[in-house]
C-alpha cells in the first residue's frame, strides 16, 4: 500500500506527459467549420422541434377525436 502511494507522484508526471503528447496529435477545427456546424446544429433543431410540435398536435387531436366518439 505504502509502495503505491510513493509511486503517486511518478504516476501523475507520467499521465501529464502521456496528455500533452496526445493534445499534440489533436486537429483543432478552424473558426469556419465550428461556425459551419453550429449554423447546421441550430438548423437541424429547428426543424426537428417544428416537426415534433406538428406531430404531437396531429396526435393531440387524433387522440381527442377518438375519445369524442366514445362519450
Amino acid at each position: 500500500m505504502l509502495e503505491k502511494v510513493k509511486e503517486a507522484p511518478k504516476n501523475f508526471v507520467g499521465f501529464y506527459g502521456d496528455v500533452k503528447t496526445e493534445l499534440r496529435k489533436v486537429t483543432w477545427p478552424t473558426k469556419k467549420e465550428v461556425y459551419g456546424t453550429t449554423i447546421v446544429v441550430i438548423a437541424t433543431i429547428f426543424f426537428f422541434g417544428i416537426y415534433l410540435s406538428l406531430v404531437d398536435l396531429a396526435l393531440s387531436y387524433g387522440v381527442n377525436y377518438v375519445f369524442a366518439l366514445f362519450q
